[in-house]
């Protein structure tokens, strides 16, 4: 049985209705003829916040052995019968959700609806399914974290900034955790969290709307809904002061990250922040770039970003330094343009272009049935609601000069900041303080 909760526009002619089952299953649906194409996302709400000291990546396991074998399936079945129908599959998880995406031609509807059922019910999770996808993960940990210096340095700034909250630590995982998972607890996790009151199916593309309320009721509503655990509620204490930490890495160049302290996806000053991003390293004329990279010549690249997670996260300058320059460097010049942006304004003309690049960003992420998908089940997974999209387009749009000072001043400052150094070592000697 379906109940109908809300619709909400998406362009002309269309527009995302959201429905639920019985058992809990959310389903949200834009049906959009413009492809005989079809997006199918199931979105879950777990990821590495939800797990627990001791037994950290197994989000990002699941993101694995999802893919193995059910009852029913044998192994690469799954990821052969999407192939041969020229359709693609692929899955991501992050701090707050997991999710599996399948883009078909819409004639196949049908045949996704059922293995993404199947596999949610009934994954087999027996002793050598979890020995063959715990060594997949190992060695993808291995690659791009301790053998990869961006990722080293991004773990260790997730690491030092929280010393409470989940996002402390990576989602991939500790290596110690992934080792020592047992079967029973990866049982466990799965009972737990891969239910349809825990899950978000998020189709967009050439469908009928009733065609998919029957197929999915078909398939999916004899599943119970799961007791699952209300999610972490953990406040991470006020940061009064830096922190730092310094390491040497057999790199040809050094690194720098800094992360200031910000605030959750769903609070009014995070489109301000986002703006900020942009201002400070979005293209050759952003303010960082500029500086560090065309006029200096300190850097070779320079990134910014603010986190989209739940609770209040990072917000984050990345710098690759030069080979004749050294971390000192940037961080003078980072809290110089830092400190002229908090002083006074910016003006019109460059408000208006950092604000046309991020619309841009925007938009240009919603042009395909995969980019709709994806948002649409981000937003109603982190924040709750789909319609929070929306919310936040309209919000970007009025951020103004002086929001985008007044978060500067408030937010990029050396009391709220935590800093990961990499030094160039050849020898691989470490060190921190």
């Amino acid at each position: 049985m379906w109940t109908f909760e809300v619709s909400h526009p998406f362009a002309p002619g269309l527009e995302v209705r959201r429905h639920r089952l019985h058992n809990g299953l959310t389903v949200l649906v834009l049906a959009d003829g413009a492809a005989p194409i079809v997006s199918y996302q199931t979105w879950y709400a777990v990821g590495s916040r939800h797990e627990q000291p001791g037994a950290t990546g197994m989000a990002h396991l699941f993101e694995h052995l999802m893919f193995n074998q059910t009852r029913s399936r044998p192994p690469g079945v799954f990821d052969r019968l999407i192939e041969e129908t020229g359709g693609d599959t692929n899955a991501a998880t992050w701090v707050d959700w997991t999710f599996y995406r399948d883009t078909v031609p819409a004639r196949d509807l049908a045949m996704v609806v059922e293995l993404e059922a199947d596999r949610m019910a009934n994954l087999l999770l027996e002793t050598p399914q979890l020995e063959s996808e715990r060594e997949v993960v190992a060695n993808e940990r291995m690659q791009r974290v301790d053998d990869d210096i961006d990722g080293f340095a991004d773990e260790e700034l997730g690491r030092l900034a929280f010393t409470e909250h989940p996002y402390r630590w990576p989602t991939i995982g500790w290596m110690e955790d992934i080792r020592g998972m047992q079967l029973e607890e990866v049982r466990r996790f799965y009972r737990t969290f891969y239910a349809p009151n825990n899950a978000t199916l998020v189709v967009v593309g050439d469908v009928v709307e009733t065609d998919v309320l029957a197929l999915v009721e078909r398939h999916y509503g004899g599943m119970p809904a799961a007791d699952i655990p209300p999610a972490p509620s953990v406040v991470e204490p006020p940061q009064e002061s830096e922190r730092r930490v310094r390491f040497a890495k057999p790199t040809a160049a050094a690194r720098l990250v800094q992360g200031y302290r910000a605030v959750a996806m769903g609070d009014p000053d995070w489109p301000a922040l986002s703006l900020a991003a942009a201002l400070l390293s979005a293209g050759p004329s952003s303010r960082l770039y500029r500086r560090l990279v065309a006029e200096k010549e300190i850097a070779s690249s320079v990134d910014c970003d603010v986190a989209p997670f739940r609770d209040p996260a990072l917000f984050r300058i990345s710098v690759l330094l030069t080979r004749e320059h050294g971390p000192e460097d940037a961080e003078a010049e980072i809290a110089d343009i830092l400190g002229e942006l908090a002083a006074a304004p910016i003006g019109a003309e460059e408000l208006d272009k950092v604000r046309s690049v991020v619309e841009t960003d925007f938009w240009s992420d919603l042009e395909g049935v995969d980019g709709r998908a994806e948002a649409l089940g981000h937003y109603q997974t982190v924040l709750g609601d789909f319609r929070r999209l929306f919310a936040t387009a309209e919000a970007l749009a009025r951020v103004s000069a002086d929001d985008l000072q007044r978060v500067v001043a408030e937010y990029l400052v050396p009391e709220r900041r935590s800093v990961v150094i990499v030094d160039p070592d050849l020898e691989g000697e470490e060190e921190s303080e």
